[in-house]
Formats: C-alpha cells, sequence, structure tokens
C-alpha cells in the first residue's frame, strides 16, 4: 500500500502562468494577469486564458508514484459529441513517461444556436502516475491544454523539492487557438510545446483560442512578462472575427509591437503570419459554424464573408500576410533584432493537401508535430531568429 506524502502547491512547483488564483477547490492557473482580465467582459477571452496551456507542476523527487487531484471544468456542445477528457502528461527528465485524465468535474453546455450555456458542478478527481523509475528525477505535469484546471493537491511517495537554477532561455509566444492547442493530442504535444521542446526552452504560451485580436492589454502583459525570445503569430482571429479592416489593422500592429518594445527594446521578436487555411486565404470574416455539418453531429467552419469586400479593406489571410511582411520589412531597417516568418513555412499549401485541416480551420495532431518540427528548425537552428 503507497504512504503518501502530500506537498501543498505552491507557485515554486509550478511554471507557465502568469498567476494564480485561488479559488473554492484550489489554485486555478491564469494566462493572463487580473488586471487584463479586468479589461475585457468577453466570456470567450476568460474561459480560453484560464485554459492552462504551457502550464505546468514542476518539481524533484525520488517517487515512483505520483497522484494529482484537480477539479476540471469542460465544454460539451449541444447537438455535437462530447469530447473526451482533457489529456495530464507526464514527463520524466524532459521525457513522456505517462499519460492520463481526472475524472468528475465542472460541465458547461453550450448551444450555439441560442448562445446560451448551463453550468453544473462536479466533485474533484485525480490522475495516477505509478511505476516511475527510482531515483531522483525531474518531473513536470502538463496541465490540459484544453479545460480549465483548479490544482486541489500533490501526493507522492516520497518528498518533493522544488526545481531551481537552469539557465534555458524563456521563449514567450502569443497567437490564436492553433498555438493555444486546437485538436493536438495532449498538452505536451502542441506546436509551441514542440518547437520548445526542440529548441531547449521555457515556453510561456499565449496562445489565446479566439482572441488573438491585438488586444493592449495582451500586447501590455508581453511588455510585463520577462523573456529571452518573443513571437507573435497574427492573423487567423481577425479574419474570422471580421474584427477590422486594413485601415486599423495596420496602425494597431505597429502599436502591438511598439508596446512589447517598450519592455524588451532587444529581445529577438518574431512576427509570424498565418498558416494555409483555404476557407480564409481570400474570404474574408465572419467565420462560422457549418450548419449543415453540424447536423450531423460534426464540426467544421465556414468563411461568410464576400470576396469582393477586399476593396472596401475588409481582412484575408493573403492580406494579412502581404501587409506583415511589409510592416517587418519596414520596421527592421531600425530593429535588427525583429524577423518575420511566413506561417506557410509551418503549414502550406502543400501540407493541406496531405494532412487536411479536419474542421477546415485547426490542423491535426500529426500536422502539429509538423509545424512544432518546423518552427524548430526556422527559428531555433541555424541561422535561425532564436538560435544561440
Amino acid at each position: 500500500m503507497t504512504t503518501w506524502i502530500t506537498t501543498p502547491l505552491t507557485t515554486a512547483l509550478l511554471r507557465g502562468a502568469a498567476e494564480w488564483e485561488r479559488t473554492e477547490h484550489g489554485l486555478r492557473p491564469h494566462r493572463l494577469p487580473g488586471w487584463a482580465r479586468a479589461q475585457s467582459p468577453d466570456p470567450q477571452l476568460h474561459m480560453v486564458e484560464a485554459q492552462p496551456s504551457g502550464v505546468r507542476v514542476r518539481f524533484r523527487t525520488a517517487g515512483t508514484a505520483i497522484a494529482l487531484d484537480a477539479v476540471a471544468t469542460r465544454r460539451v456542445y449541444s447537438g455535437l459529441p462530447a469530447q473526451p477528457p482533457g489529456r495530464y502528461d507526464l514527463l520524466v527528465d524532459g521525457r513522456l513517461a505517462g499519460q492520463g485524465s481526472v475524472p468528475g468535474g465542472n460541465v458547461v453546455t453550450i448551444d450555439l444556436r441560442t448562445g446560451t450555456a448551463a453550468h453544473q458542478a462536479g466533485p474533484a478527481g485525480t490522475v495516477s502516475f505509478t511505476g516511475l523509475p527510482g531515483g531522483d528525477k525531474n518531473v513536470e505535469i502538463w496541465l490540459p491544454h484544453n479545460e480549465i484546471t483548479d490544482l486541489v493537491a500533490l501526493r507522492t511517495d516520497a518528498p518533493v523539492t522544488p526545481v531551481t537554477g537552469g539557465d534555458r532561455p524563456v521563449w514567450l509566444h502569443h497567437g490564436s487557438s492553433i498555438s493555444h492547442g486546437s485538436n493536438a493530442a495532449s498538452p505536451s504535444t502542441t506546436w509551441p510545446a514542440l518547437a520548445a521542446a526542440q529548441g531547449g526552452v521555457e515556453l510561456l504560451n499565449l496562445g489565446l483560442g479566439g482572441s488573438a485580436l491585438l488586444d493592449p492589454f495582451t500586447a501590455r502583459t508581453m511588455r510585463d512578462t520577462p523573456a529571452d525570445l518573443i513571437s507573435v503569430k497574427i492573423g487567423i482571429n481577425l479574419v474570422n472575427a471580421d474584427l477590422m479592416r486594413l485601415r486599423a489593422f495596420t496602425p494597431a500592429v505597429h502599436g502591438f509591437l511598439d508596446t512589447i518594445r517598450d519592455g524588451h527594446p532587444a529581445t529577438p521578436l518574431l512576427v509570424v503570419s498565418p498558416i494555409y487555411c483555404p476557407i480564409h486565404e481570400d474570404t474574408p470574416g465572419p467565420g462560422a459554424f457549418d450548419l449543415e455539418a453540424m447536423r450531423d453531429g460534426q464540426v467544421r467552419f465556414v468563411a461568410t464573408g464576400d470576396p469582393a469586400d477586399r476593396a472596401a479593406g475588409k481582412l484575408t489571410l493573403r492580406v494579412i500576410r502581404d501587409e506583415l511582411a511589409r510592416i517587418v520589412a519596414e520596421r527592421a531597417v531600425s530593429d535588427p533584432w525583429l524577423h518575420y516568418l511566413d506561417g506557410r513555412e509551418l503549414y502550406g499549401e502543400a501540407d493541406f493537401a496531405d494532412l487536411p485541416l479536419p474542421d477546415r480551420l485547426h490542423p491535426d495532431a500529426a500536422a502539429h508535430r509538423r509545424m512544432g518540427e518546423r518552427f524548430g528548425k526556422l527559428a531555433f537552428a541555424g541561422e535561425g531568429p532564436f538560435a544561440g
């Protein structure tokens, strides 16, 4: 019978979040600080920033058994198949050593037709890992990237100590649901997590599903966050939200980059344009759920804009790529640490033919792996902007 040692969950054991909130259940990670969350009433933003993509519990132990108690908050969409519960990835000395999920938890049922949501409370659950190798080792438990998580208790069969020291560079990345990890197999296999492992860096993932919208509070959060390397992936949400036209987009990009530079004047900063996505290459937003596919129990997206509206300044992915390339080239004259990467180098038209977007918007698990490997090579290796 296992004799458990309970270790209080404190910020010394946690990585990848901007701050931590004490809830009635335990400790909830937030990827945006409270002052930033207060500047937007958008429920989508509040949901996704509390989904702990890239957040992990990290410690050293000689233990061979680990249990983590948590309360999950999961989304269910009326009329669509329920998604599997979020995965926890256990890494031992950087290698995947186990996976599991937490049963129970809260359920939020969303009706996309009416825009309403019903909340049902549920109990805490436990994810356990046993049979681990003996001896001191570094352990990381990557939290589910796609469900809100309140951490309740950490239990092990040997004492736990925080991981101290280390000189790995910190990479701060901001992007859309694709960077957040939509359709990735697990939290350590989102494309930013895979790229970070390949590059040997510490990831701070500000991928915010549906919310990469050039918000000033996001730029100020990045300005104030210590980081050695920074990237921003801009585009798809601005198109599918139909949020602004080209006249507003250009100064908004400049303002976003200016704010980051206020806190990081000489940090390598990589601007990444959108990956290939046929529905929005030449067709503006808004994007919408394909109601016909929903009747068949499938999730797919469509572009509902008119391509002719590009003449009036409506944004498409091609328009955004061209403008981002121009902006970066213009700014790089006086900013040698600013770089540009065409997102189609991560996932382009040939990749779509090989690994099509299953919902027409988000890459699948295999495409996440491909994107992570390519970003690792393009950014962290050779003459890449993050190399060395």
